[in-house]
């Protein structure tokens, strides 16, 4: 993360400014809580400005503040004031904040003693993490979406608060995309890239974990997210007919289908839907310039890591298979060494990347590279802004969506479970890769129908931006739709096929 520009004294202001927020919010009263942010010196070097400790937090003075190096050591004391002030001393989150710096390049730090953090890990004490999905203040979280499952880890409390440091870099480490730690029954740490961003994240913590509380009191529960709107419906409206002694669930499950049916289009709705995934529901810009050079780029190292791994010992069996098949430069066996094997399996998954080779060889190491960026937070998939909310249409509507592409299951798993509106993965009811069969080949569409569990292939619909795929499904029998995005390539002319813009087209005849 970059530093802002802010200069210290203009920090030391900033600080209380904050303070007397938070003390108002309930945040830091009796002293407790603190706030450190990074500013640039007048020679440009580096600093941390923090809040004394033991101070009245709303009556703070720029004064009062403590100036550290980037390495902690402090650079200017404040001078006491006259009785009946404390004198002040440095807090001991200094080093809990320092490792948010270092480990996150965080540009602030805020603690705070919030009644709602600390009742949100009261909820479960067994718990070593807090949870909260289909929330939408969970949008003010750097990486987070609305569907996406937002995760806070949970340490134990210690007697001072300098003990906690190595239980809170831990959980920065083990927690690359949470922003925040929470101390049970203690409070909160949070971070972002400025105070801007630190400021704004701690109230939308904050508004998670109190509705997290006021969830779980109303019995329900904030992990979860909500059940499709017909299965609501048919759970309220059969309660009400138990109440009359009649017993009426299927009817109120089918009635509640047809109606998010009919609201959808007057049209006859398809059984299933399956979507490719690059041009179609996600950015060609995307996998061409984030995910295949990341693969690329991390291979070796990826192979390096893992390479006396069972999975990894596959990956490399598989390629050496697949390069014998080509005639091209043979992969050597385990014989020639740890560092020969890795080099020309390295060079082999280079030039494949380069062709566009769509071949399950390639696919299935590129999904154990990938897996480690998205794990990581180093990698999240984006998406068309439409998909998210037709995802959740259609499952409310009863209809089952599925993924057919070229990359593994495993890939196409973790990139809607990593993505920019979160996790998508409890919309989808399967994966298909090319272990089903080609895409430009009309088998492979039978293949799936028969999995699908549909009487007729034309109950199925297959949204698509390649022409050669749109022809192969409708030749198997299913219904095509081609997919106009940004950045496709032109469609060719005549194709005979509708053409959709966006997913909430889709179902539109």
């Amino acid at each position: 993360m970059t530093i802002g520009n802010t200069a210290v004294e203009e920090a030391k202001g900033l600080i209380c400014e904050l303070c007397r927020l938070f003390y108002d919010q309930g945040w830091v009263g009796g002293t407790g809580g603190g706030i450190s942010l990074k500013a640039l010196d007048d020679d440009g070097s580096e600093r941390i400005v923090m809040a004394p400790s033991g101070v009245q937090k709303e009556r703070m003075e720029p004064r009062d503040m403590f100036v550290l190096d980037s390495q902690g050591n402090v650079l200017h004391t404040p001078e006491a004031r006259p009785p009946p002030y404390r004198p002040p001393k440095l807090s001991e989150c200094q080093p809990l904040f320092t490792s948010a710096y270092e480990l996150r390049g965080a540009g602030a730090v805020l603690h705070s003693h919030s009644l709602n953090a600390v009742m949100a890990t009261m909820l479960d004490p067994n718990a070593t993490e807090f949870c909260v999905t289909h929330i939408e203040m969970i949008k003010g979280i750097e990486g987070h979406g609305f569907y996406g499952n937002c995760v806070v880890p949970i340490i134990e409390n210690t007697a001072r608060e300098c003990e906690l440091t190595d239980r809170m870099r831990q959980a920065i480490i083990d927690y690359p995309q949470s922003n925040a730690v929470l101390v049970r029954r203690h409070g909160v740490y949070v971070w972002g890239k400025d105070w801007i961003q630190a400021k704004t994240q701690a109230e939308c913590y904050d508004y998670l974990f109190e509705a997290a509380v006021k969830m779980a009191q109303l019995g329900l529960n904030a992990a979860q997210p909500p059940a499709p709107l017909i299965a609501n419906g048919a759970a309220q409206q059969g309660k009400r007919h138990a109440e009359n002694g009649v017993s009426e669930a299927n009817g109120v499950a089918a009635n509640g289908v047809a109606a998010k049916r009919a609201k959808l289009s007057h049209a006859a709705l398809p059984r299933a839907i399956v979507l490719d995934i690059e041009g179609t529901v996600a950015p060609i810009s995307f996998v061409a310039d984030v995910m295949f050079p990341y693969a690329r780029d991390n291979v070796a190292a990826h192979l390096e890591a893992h390479y006396e791994t069972p999975e990894a010992r596959a990956d490399i069996d598989a390629i050496r298979k697949q390069a014998a098949e080509d005639g091209a430069a043979p992969i050597p066996d385990a014989t020639a060494g740890k560092e020969a094997v890795i080099a020309a399996v390295v060079s082999w998954v280079h030039a494949a990347i380069a062709a566009d080779r769509k071949i399950g060889a390639l696919k299935q190491l590129q999904g154990h590279v990938w897996r480690a960026g998205f794990r990581s937070g180093k990698m999240t998939a984006q998406l068309f802004r439409d998909v998210p909310d037709a995802l959740v249409e259609w499952r409310n509507a009863g209809i089952k969506t599925y993924i057919y592409s070229s990359g593994s299951r495993e890939a196409q798993h973790l990139f809607f479970g990593h993505s920019q509106a979160g996790d998508l993965r409890p919309y989808l009811c399967g994966y298909f890769d090319t272990s089903s069969g080609l895409k430009g080949e009309a088998g492979s569409y039978h293949n799936i129908q028969l999995t699908l569990g549909v009487d007729d292939p034309s109950e199925v619909l297959f949204a698509t931006d390649m022409l050669a795929e749109a022809q192969a499904a409708q030749a198997a029998g299913w219904q095509a739709v081609l997919v106009a995005r940004p950045g496709n390539k032109p469609l060719p002319e005549n194709h005979g096929f509708r053409v959709v813009e966006s997913m909430q087209e889709l179902l539109k005849q």
